[in-house]
């Protein structure tokens, strides 16, 4: 029997307007990013959720609690669900990355997963570290669905991990990961971490429920 596992990007923040990156930085929604989150409400009604997840970030947190609120189950935030942090990209646009560090940006295009901006975490150390709390939430929900409310770097690199795609493609399969749309995967219950990985059946990419009248 497949279990579901949801992923959401949270809500907008001030910095998106701007494409300012904001990786491990913890920045707020803005009042959009909240009636973002609010518009799942409806959907979340009927999706049958066991457990409600997100990063501890609060960009990510405050776009799952009116979710698991409308779940009828308690919020669980975990740090390993946190956003890549960019290092010295935190709080640049993608210009001003070519402006200060060109080699660095440029390699970071090229092969995104493998090569950090400088002072910052690869992708491959963010799957890592993320892979465990994925496991930890579906072996809580014995058998039940899922939703975690995370980030688009993070929620990518998952995806191409879950479905056996190379991580540093991620940005080029997956060019968009939109704030408060819903991915779907479905999977056989994992025994263990390694049973995650290329076993993933993608279900939906960036869906919005159809809003009740």
């Amino acid at each position: 029997m497949k279990v579901k596992l949801h992923i959401v990007r949270h809500g907008e923040t001030a910095w998106h307007h701007e494409n300012r990156y904001a990786g491990s930085t913890d920045i707020a929604l803005t009042e959009k990013g909240q009636t973002q989150a609010l518009n799942l409400v409806p959907w979340v009604h009927t999706a049958h959720l066991q457990t409600v997840m997100s990063s501890d970030l609060k960009r990510a947190a405050d776009s799952a609690k009116p979710l698991a609120k409308a779940a009828g189950v308690e919020l669980v935030t975990d740090h390993r669900l946190r956003e890549v942090d960019f290092g010295l990209g935190e709080g640049l646009t993608t210009k001003e990355m070519w402006d200060q560090f060109p080699e660095q940006r440029a390699a970071f295009e090229s092969r995104p997963a493998t090569s950090p901006l400088p002072g910052g975490e690869s992708g491959l150390d963010a799957i890592e570290r993320a892979l465990p709390a994925v496991f930890d939430a579906l072996a809580a929900a014995d058998g039940g669905n899922t939703i975690f409310v995370i980030h688009s770097t993070l929620g990518r690199l998952l995806l191409c991990e879950f479905l056996g795609i190379e991580t540093d493609k991620y940005r080029r399969v997956f060019p968009q990961f939109i704030n408060s749309a819903v991915t779907t995967l479905g999977f056989t219950p994992p025994r263990n971490i390694d049973d995650l990985r290329n076993t993933g059946a993608l279900l939906e990419l960036n869906f919005f429920p159809p809003r009740r009248p």
